[in-house]
């Protein structure tokens, strides 16, 4: 994932060098670019983001480790959002924005807990069970589709010809409406349940670019889940998938390029 954001990076750089060198740090009967953009109190506009989500997760000492091997493995992948953007202007320096978008999700969740079958005639959090034999289709190949509605504080340096600096910070809503928090089926039957209602905190840092029509702002951000988002199997169930699993929490990183 580390070489991916890195190749992101520098692709960008080439690009933001090359729209640089042709319109924004020109010298020569170089022009400011949308002067008056940030004085007005309020604007509007739109983002488009790729992501990667996966889970941080916590897993139960005894159900969850094959001696000191993690039995649950969380694997992200690529994928893509869009949102729209509003801000308000609090000073010179500091800027308010919300930005609620559809982030649409895919990750997989590997259960190695074979050895839970040890357990099967109960303990003390378990009640007797009837073992089976993991195959491939225990894994869960989780899609989900997120409402993230971030309300971020900017904080932005002065301008260099038609660029400036930026980093922001604040906390997030993140509905995720394919949770299936309210089903009555669990693993036993395939379906992995997660809570829909999340809160969480996001930092993003990047470079504003001026046009002559509009502002690009390229940026990275990072989004953590701070509420355990995972939702036990029924009791009956046999302690394979949820069972050994204390806490999971996503985690978000985030490619935005947002016009206003």
């Amino acid at each position: 994932m580390v070489n991916n954001i890195f190749k992101m990076t520098l692709l960008c750089s080439f690009l933001v060098s090359g729209l640089s060198h042709a319109q924004l740090f020109r010298t020569k009967d170089r022009m400011d670019k949308l002067q008056e953009f940030d004085e007005q109190k309020f604007s509007w506009g739109f983002f488009l983001a790729g992501n990667n989500f996966d889970y941080k997760l916590v897993l139960d000492p005894k159900l969850g480790m094959n001696g000191r091997q993690n039995a649950v493995q969380s694997k992200g992948s690529y994928s893509f959002g869009a949102g729209l953007i509003g801000k308000m202007k609090l000073n010179d320096s500091f800027d308010l924005r919300l930005e609620p978008g559809l982030q649409f999700v895919q990750r997989e969740l590997v259960f190695d807990t074979q050895e839970n079958s040890e357990f099967a005639g109960g303990t003390n959090s378990n009640p007797p069970f009837m073992p089976i034999t993991l195959t491939d289709a225990d894994k869960r190949n989780l899609k989900s589709t997120y409402l993230d509605v971030p309300l971020l504080l900017e904080f932005h340096g002065d301008r260099w010809y038609n660029s400036r600096p930026y980093a922001a910070a604040g906390v997030n809503y993140m509905a995720n409406l394919q949770s299936n928090q309210n089903a009555t089926e669990d693993n036993s039957t395939g379906i992995f349940r997660s809570t829909t209602h999340n809160f969480g905190w996001s930092v993003e840092a990047g470079l504003q670019f001026y046009f002559s029509r509009f502002k690009l702002t390229p940026g990275f951000r990072g989004t953590f889940v701070m509420n355990n988002e995972l939702v036990k199997d029924n009791a009956e169930t046999p302690p394979y998938w949820a069972s050994a699993i204390s806490a999971m929490h996503s985690r978000v990183f985030m490619f935005v390029l947002k016009f206003e």
